[in-house]
């Protein structure tokens, strides 16, 4: 079943307002079987709406609309779905006394304006709305089914779980969407792309297809992996199958098949391994620390932190040698590691790790560009150091560099 969602609105095209109910209407749709083909963000104009409405209807299952259901002149949602289903907008009597009634509990007088929120188009049925004004519609259209909700989220969503549990959930046949989330990091993601489709490429043509969909995100790629089937069991077999011989094909780029971020990962490594860690940071300034202390139950490895951003801090707080700066420079792999071991024996923790880079925009040079960041990993067993070249802003940078970091002391506790 195969959806689509148009928000109106104006606003929502401008930077001050985004669309979040587009969002909840998503995950709510897929829960029930539906897949959501399209989503759309249409201003207060008659004729744009009409052509969205006009182009998507015969595309989709399901149409369900957000905003534009209010009092005023550019509140025409249901203008728009009347010209384009060709029924006349009717008055309401009932629905006009509700709203009266609304104001008068309130001791308000309603505003005649409010008179359009009781024009239907011919053929729809109300849906009562508690928490506002504007009524919602559900019609029908050549055995499409048409929702028309209000914007406000307090208003939308209690209308929206209505609709699905009395109208919905009984048109999607009992199937549901389910999800797998794989996290990779390491890999670009072309590299990522060429191993792993070979491997997804074959699902589609399943007895219970699964669609992929690649995504790249800061730091690292994600393959989402969905599959709709009549029961969790069938469809927990199925990504459970394609999950594995994902992994398999990308080996221990793989970080995560259960939605955890790299830092949660990371923390239950050091919890089962029993090791605390510690951080001697320059240009992430305290990120790596903070990534690791934003999972609950991180102080039972988290043991210490240290922002050295100047070359004093380094010498005279870490101990780093004064002569390793004078010779390879603050931004170096000898720098580096020198941070991670001189914070690992000042915290007595297992591990250290020392960051060290040019974040820019400002300080780069041919030698090494904005971008470049040593890393350094010390643990018990082994001292590994790495110099990276990020690409991106400051804060790209910093937040590369932790996830960097966090990757290579991942990959220094796997079996």
């Amino acid at each position: 079943m195969n959806a689509c969602i148009v928000a109106v609105g104006s606003e929502l095209l401008t930077p001050l307002r985004m669309d979040t109910n587009s969002l909840r209407i998503t995950e709510r749709l897929n829960e029930i079987g539906f897949t959501v083909r399209y989503k759309a963000v249409v201003g207060d104009a008659l004729d744009d709406l009409a052509r969205a409405f006009e182009s998507l209807l015969p595309t989709v299952d399901l149409l369900v609309c957000t905003g534009g259901l209010g009092p005023t002149d550019d509140d025409l949602t249901r203008d728009a779905i009347a010209r384009v289903t060709q029924r006349p907008l009717e008055f309401h009597e009932d629905i006009f006394e509700r709203i009266r009634d609304r104001f008068a509990r309130r001791n308000l007088v309603m505003p005649e304006i409010n008179r359009r929120q009781a024009m239907v188009p011919r053929g729809a049925d109300v849906l009562p709305n508690r928490n506002g004004t504007a009524p919602g519609l559900w019609l029908e259209h050549e055995g499409t089914p048409i929702v028309m909700l209000p914007g406000p989220p307090r208003e939308m969503i209690p209308m929206l779980e209505a609709v699905i549990a009395e109208r919905l959930v009984e048109r999607s046949g009992g199937a549901r969407l389910y999800r797998r989330v794989l996290r990779i990091t390491g890999r670009t993601e072309s590299d990522v792309d060429s191993v792993a489709q070979p491997v997804y490429g074959q699902w589609r043509s399943g007895p219970i297809p699964i669609e992929t969909t690649i995504l790249a995100v800061l730091g690292q790629i994600e393959l989402h992996l969905s599959a709709t089937a009549a029961d969790r069991a069938s469809a927990d077999a199925a990504l459970d199958r394609a999950v594995h011989e994902l992994e398999q094909a990308l080996g221990q780029s793989v970080y995560s098949t259960d939605g955890r971020p790299l830092e949660a990962v990371v923390g239950e490594l050091l919890r089962s391994a029993a090791w605390t860690i510690a951080a001697a940071e320059s240009c992430t300034g305290g990120l790596l620390t903070s990534r690791l202390t934003d999972v609950p139950g991180s102080s039972d490895y988290v043991e210490a932190s240290a922002v050295c951003y100047s070359n004093r801090a380094k010498v005279e707080w870490l101990g780093v040698d004064a002569g390793l700066i004078d010779e390879h420079g603050a931004v170096s792999e000898p720098v580096a590691r020198a941070m991670a071991e001189r914070i690992k024996v000042r915290a007595h923790t297992n591990v250290g790790i020392g960051i060290t880079g040019i974040a820019g925009p400002g300080g780069g040079t041919p030698e090494k560009p904005v971008g470049t960041v040593a890393i350094a990993v010390a643990t018990p067993a082994a001292t590994n150091v790495r110099t990276y070249q990020f690409i991106g802003g400051r804060e790209q940078v910093k937040f590369q560099a932790t996830q960097a970091a966090m990757n290579m002391l991942r990959l220094m506790m796997l079996p």
